[in-house]
């Protein structure tokens, strides 16, 4: 296997060690990913989250997956899309670096991300899945350790972009 592997499915499911929520600045739940990721973990999922106390845009906080495959959760909030001028690109690339420290941070060695901002936060994919790939391929350039990471596509285009850019 690949470090970097482009599947289509739903991250609920996967058997890694971290999946990343696209969470809102609240980490409540909420629409799309988020809502899937709280419905799927179990209610335990939100006490937790309601003690953390937020998040702030392109940071990122860790919980235990609870229901989920996934032993863990990474909750990172991305940017919303409002045209590109306002620190959106590195706010996202901010996303990935955060997650992928507390991936490493915590011992973890396989994690899987969706398309952080490409739903309801309107991100236009291709730009933010070249973010999603550079700041990837940084870090495993950097780092000295096996690693997998994965990306979850919910539907075609996101599904392309990767593969194009892979």
């Amino acid at each position: 296997m690949s470090p970097v592997e482009i599947i289509r499915g739903d991250i609920t499911t996967l058997e890694v060690d971290a999946i990343v929520n696209a969470a809102n600045n609240s980490l409540l739940g909420g629409g799309g990913v988020d809502g899937a990721i709280h419905l799927a973990a179990g209610p335990e999922l939100l006490k937790e989250c309601e003690k953390i106390g937020g998040c702030p845009t392109g940071e990122a906080r860790i919980t235990k997956g609870y229901n989920l495959p996934a032993h863990y959760i990474i909750h990172t909030v991305g940017p919303v899309w409002q045209g590109g001028g306002y620190g959106e690109s590195a706010l996202l690339a901010s996303c990935y670096q955060n997650c992928l420290h507390l991936a490493k941070s915590n011992n973890l060695s396989s994690i899987a991300f969706p398309a952080i901002s490409c739903g309801v936060y309107g991100y236009p994919p291709d730009q933010a899945c070249a973010i999603a790939i550079k700041e990837t391929n940084s870090f495993l350039s950097a780092s000295n350790t096996p690693f997998t990471i994965l990306f979850c596509c919910y539907n075609d285009t996101i599904e392309s972009e990767f593969n194009t850019l892979r």
